[in-house]
C-alpha cells in the first residue's frame, strides 16, 4: 500500500485502513514516492533455526522421505527481489483511504467537516455528443465512461457544497492505474486547478459557476495507456478527504496520434481517419494476377473490445509502466494475439480440419474473437495469417495506433534469412518434392503501424512491421516487429526488430537446382522477382487498393537495388549469386478466372527464340496446395514432348477436370501448376510456375427498412448450391459495424440445387455509411462471402 503526493508523503496507509504520522499539505508535490508496508507473510519459526545452529552433527532419520507436494504449484512471485510486487494488472487498484488525518483522531472519531468544502457531485461528461468525445474523438467507442486521448485537455464537472474560493479552498484530481500506485512511476498522479501547483499533468479552472467548476486535465502525451481511477481530494484544517472510489468516476486513456507530442502522431488526417477511426476493412488475398478481396468488421468501438484489449495485456503480465510506450505496447501484442507461449487470443490452424472450433475463412470481424478471449480467458480457435492480421489491426486502432493491414504477394518464409527458396529438380528436370522443404505463401498478411522510432537513427520512424502469425521465434517467443518499413527498404536489418526476417519475406530468389544422381546440386535457375511481387493495402477513405511495393524495395534491377541487395550481404544474408544462363526457350502461361467445380483448359506456350529446332520434354504437375504453398495433394502429372522449329511457338493444352481437383480442394480452392523441362539439344531448364485461385459462388445479402438510427431494419442472406453435391454442417455469419452484432445461424444440410434464405433484424447504433458482411462456411465450401453497402439517416 502507498501513500499519495497530495497528502503527506511519510503517510502510511496499513492493510487495515488506520493511519499514522501525518505532515504538512504543502509538502506533498515536491515529487516525493509513496512508500511500501512490507507484509509479515513470512516468517521465520525459531525451532528451525534454534535447531540448526545449536546441532552440527548430521541426523540420520529412518523414516520414509514425505510425499511429494499436491495441489496447484504456487505462483512464483519477485518478494525478496522488490519491496513491491509489479503492477501488471489494469483490472487491480489499491484502495485510496477516504480520510487522511493531520492530527491524532480523538476517542470520538472522525471531527465535524460541515463547515468545510465538500463534494456534492462529479461529473465526468462523457456523452458520446459531448465536448470530451467529441473534441477527443472517441464518440464512436459504446462505452458509458470517459474515454479520452493523450496529450490533449479533456473536462470533468465538479458541483461542491458552496462556491468555490480558489484562495481559500484547495482541492486536487486524483489519478491512480493499476497496483501500488506511485507518483514516481505515473501510476499514480495529482492534477491541481491553481497555475501556482502543477504535477506533471496540467490542471486548470476552466469554467466556475455558483457551486459548479469544471476544470480541465491534460495528460502528458507519453502517459500510460489505461484505465484509471479518479478521485476527488479536499484539504481541510483536520485532514485530506476523498471521494469514496466509484467505477461512474473511472475513465479510459488512449494514444492519440493527433498530437504532435505523442510518439503515435501521424500527420495525415485522410490517413488517420482510415487508420485509427475506420471500422470496415478490406483484405486482399489470392494470386498477385487474380486478387481477391475479403471483407472484414475491425469493430474498435464496438461494446466491449477496449477492456478485451486492456485484458490482452493483463494477460500478458505486461507491466504498467511499460504501457505508454507504443514499441513495446505493440511487440507484446505481436506475441498474445497468437496462442503459442502464452495462452495468447487465437490458435492458429492450417491443416483444413476445423471440427472444434471456427474455420478462418467463417469469421466476418473481431469483435466475436476478442469477446469469447476476454469472457472465457481461453485462446479462440482458428486462425490464419489474415485473421491474425485483423484482429491485431483492431487491437491497435483500439488503443489509438494508426495501423493497417498489408498483403504480400508470393512471401517466401522459413528460409533462414539466407535470402534463397529452393526448388529440388531431379537430373531430367521433374522437380523432387522429397526434397523441395521450401515453400513460397502465395500471400501473407501482416500489419503496419506508425510510431516514432527513438531507439532508431532519425529518419527510420513512420511505417513499423508487425506481425501476429506465429512462424519464428524472436527473442524466444513467436513475434515480429516492429520492424522499420524504411529499414527493410534500405536494407538496415541490424536494426530491432526483426527486420532481417521481414527483409527475406520480400526479397528472396527462387533457385532451381538440379541434383545429380550423385547427389550434387548445381543452380540452374534463379528467378529473382517472384518472391514480394506485390505489396498491397487498402487506400484511405476508399474502396479500392494501394499498391506499397515501393515502399519496401527499389525497383527490380535498379542500382539502388543491388546496393541494398549488398549491404544485406554484409549482416550476413547471403543470395545466390550464380547466374545460369538462360534457356532460349520460354514458356508462357494464361492468366485464369476458374469458378470452382467447373473443367478448364490450361494453354502453356513454349516460344523458340532460337535459329535452331528445340525439343523440350516438359513435366506439368498440377497440385492443390493451401495459400501457404504447402502442398496437400497432387492431382495431375503429364510429360509431354514439345518439338519447335526455328523462332516458332508452339501451344500445348491440358484438360484439368474438375473431378480430378475437386476431392481434394482445400479452405482456399488454390491449384498450384509447375511446369519444368529440360531442352533435349542444350541441356538448359525451363520453368514456370502458376497459381489459379478458383472463384467460389458469392452470397446475396440485402437489407430493407427505413435506413435511420435506432429503427428496425431487416438483413436477408439468400444462398444456392450449385454443385451436384449436397453441403452439409453449413455456418453463416453475418455483422455490419454500427448495426448489426456478429451472429451466426446453422444450416445442416443443404441438397444439391436447393437454396436457403435467412433473414435477421437488426437496430441500426449510429448514422453514416456502413455495409453489412456476411460469410457461408462448411467443410466441403469455404471462403463463400457477400455483403451490401448502406447509409444510415440521423
Amino acid at each position: 500500500m502507498c501513500t499519495f503526493p497530495f497528502s503527506s508523503p511519510s503517510c502510511h496507509v496499513s492493510r487495515g485502513g488506520s493511519r499514522t504520522r501525518h505532515g504538512p499539505l504543502d509538502l506533498c508535490c515536491q515529487g516525493q514516492t509513496p512508500r511500501a508496508v512490507s507484509s509479515n507473510a513470512d516468517t521465520f519459526h525459531p525451532s528451525v533455526v534454534t535447531s540448526a545452529m545449536s546441532d552440527p552433527a548430521p541426523v540420520v532419520d529412518p523414516s520414509p522421505a514425505p510425499a511429494a507436494p499436491s495441489g496447484p504449484r504456487p505462483k512464483v512471485t519477485n518478494r525478496g527481489r522488490t519491496a513491491v510486487a509489479v503492477a501488471s494488472s489494469n483490472s487491480e487498484s489499491t484502495e485510496v483511504p477516504e480520510f487522511e488525518s493531520f492530527v491524532a483522531l480523538s476517542p470520538r472519531g472522525f471531527p465535524p467537516l460541515t463547515d468545510y468544502l465538500d463534494i456534492v457531485a462529479v461529473d465526468m461528461m462523457s456523452q458520446s455528443d459531448g465536448v470530451n468525445k467529441q473534441q477527443h474523438r472517441t464518440m464512436f467507442y459504446n462505452s458509458n465512461y470517459l474515454i479520452v486521448r493523450r496529450g490533449q485537455e479533456f473536462h470533468v464537472k465538479l458541483t461542491f457544497n458552496r462556491p468555490y474560493n480558489p484562495k481559500e479552498d484547495k482541492f486536487a484530481l486524483e489519478f491512480v492505474i493499476g497496483a501500488n500506485p506511485d507518483y514516481s512511476k505515473g501510476t499514480y498522479i495529482p492534477v491541481f486547478p491553481n497555475k501556482e501547483r502543477q504535477s506533471r499533468w496540467a490542471g486548470r479552472i476552466a469554467d466556475s459557476s455558483n457551486n459548479d467548476v469544471t476544470v480541465g486535465i491534460t495528460p502528458l502525451a507519453n502517459c500510460i495507456v489505461g484505465k484509471y481511477h479518479m478521485y476527488i481530494a479536499v484539504m481541510t484544517p483536520f485532514g485530506i478527504r476523498r471521494t469514496r472510489k466509484d467505477p461512474v468516476r473511472d475513465l479510459y486513456i488512449l494514444f492519440n496520434p493527433w498530437s504532435p507530442a505523442d510518439d503515435v502522431f501521424l500527420d495525415d488526417e485522410p490517413e488517420r481517419q482510415e487508420c485509427v477511426m475506420n471500422e470496415m476493412g478490406i483484405i486482399y488475398h489470392g494470386a498477385y494476377d487474380d486478387i481477391a478481396e475479403r471483407q472484414w468488421n475491425y469493430g474498435q468501438f464496438n461494446y466491449g473490445v477496449l477492456d478485451a484489449c486492456l485484458y490482452i495485456m493483463d494477460r500478458s503480465e505486461m507491466p504498467i509502466t511499460n504501457r505508454g510506450d507504443p514499441i513495446k505496447v505493440t511487440r507484446k501484442a505481436s506475441a498474445m494475439i497468437n496462442s503459442r507461449d502464452d495462452d495468447g487470443v487465437l490458435v492458429g490452424n492450417w491443416s483444413g480440419d476445423y471440427t472444434y472450433g471456427v474455420a478462418p475463412t467463417s469469421w466476418t470481424g473481431s469483435t466475436e474473437i476478442l469477446l469469447t478471449y476476454a469472457s472465457s480467458r481461453m485462446p479462440v480457435s482458428y486462425a490464419q495469417c489474415w485473421v491474425y492480421a485483423a484482429v491485431f489491426n483492431t487491437f491497435l486502432r483500439c488503443l489509438g495506433i494508426p495501423s493497417r493491414v498489408v498483403t504480400n504477394y508470393y512471401s517466401a518464409h522459413d528460409n533462414d534469412g539466407n535470402l534463397k527458396t529452393d526448388i529440388i529438380l531431379d537430373e531430367n528436370g521433374k522437380i523432387d518434392r522429397s526434397r523441395t522443404r521450401d515453400s513460397i505463401w502465395n500471400y501473407h498478411c501482416w500489419n503496419e503501424c506508425y510510431m516514432t522510432r527513438p531507439d532508431l537513427p532519425f529518419g527510420f520512424g513512420g511505417w513499423q512491421v508487425v506481425d501476429a502469425t506465429p512462424q519464428e521465434t524472436s527473442d524466444g517467443m513467436y513475434r515480429c516487429g516492429p520492424a522499420s518499413v524504411q529499414a527493410i527498404k534500405h536494407g538496415e536489418m541490424c536494426y530491432p526488430f526483426d527486420a532481417a526476417f521481414v527483409f527475406a519475406e520480400v526479397n528472396s530468389d527462387v533457385v532451381f537446382y538440379s541434383r545429380g544422381k550423385d547427389g550434387a546440386m548445381q543452380p540452374v535457375r534463379v528467378n529473382q522477382t517472384h518472391v514480394g511481387r506485390m505489396v498491397l493495402t487498402k487506400a484511405p477513405g476508399a474502396t479500392t487498393r494501394r499498391d506499397i511495393t515501393s515502399q519496401y524495395k527499389f525497383p527490380e534491377g535498379t542500382s539502388e537495388e543491388r546496393t541494398v541487395l549488398e549491404k544485406a550481404e554484409g549482416f550476413g544474408c547471403h543470395r545466390e549469386k550464380s547466374r545460369p544462363p538462360e534457356a532460349d526457350v520460354d514458356l508462357v502461361l494464361p492468366t485464369l478466372e476458374v469458378p470452382v467445380g467447373q473443367d478448364f483448359e490450361l494453354s502453356l506456350e513454349f516460344v523458340n527464340r532460337s535459329d535452331q529446332r528445340r525439343v523440350v520434354e516438359a513435366y506439368i504437375s498440377g497440385n492443390v496446395v493451401f495459400y501457404t504453398g504447402v502442398t496437400s495433394a497432387e492431382f495431375m502429372l503429364r510429360d509431354p514432348t514439345v518439338t519447335m522449329k526455328p523462332n516458332e511457338t508452339v501451344k500445348e493444352t491440358v484438360v484439368v477436370e474438375s473431378k480430378k481437383y475437386m476431392k481434394h480442394l482445400v479452405e482456399q480452392a488454390n491449384l498450384h501448376f509447375i511446369i519444368t523441362g529440360k531442352v533435349k539439344e542444350t541441356g538448359q531448364i525451363v520453368t514456370a510456375m502458376k497459381v489459379v485461385a478458383l472463384h467460389n459462388p458469392k452470397l446475396s445479402v440485402k437489407v430493407s427498412g427505413e435506413n435511420r438510427v435506432s429503427e428496425e431494419m431487416m438483413a436477408t442472406v439468400e444462398f444456392t448450391n450449385p454443385f451436384s453435391f449436397a453441403l452439409a454442417d453449413v455456418y453463416i455469419r453475418m455483422e455490419g459495424p454500427g448495426v448489426m452484432m456478429p451472429t451466426y445461424k446453422y444450416y445442416s444440410l443443404i441438397p444439391n440445387g436447393s437454396s436457403l434464405t435467412w433473414t435477421e433484424m437488426f437496430v441500426p447504433q449510429r448514422a453514416g455509411a456502413t455495409r453489412v458482411f456476411a460469410t457461408l462456411d462448411c467443410p466441403a465450401l469455404r471462403q463463400v462471402q457477400g455483403e451490401v453497402s448502406l447509409t444510415i439517416k440521423p
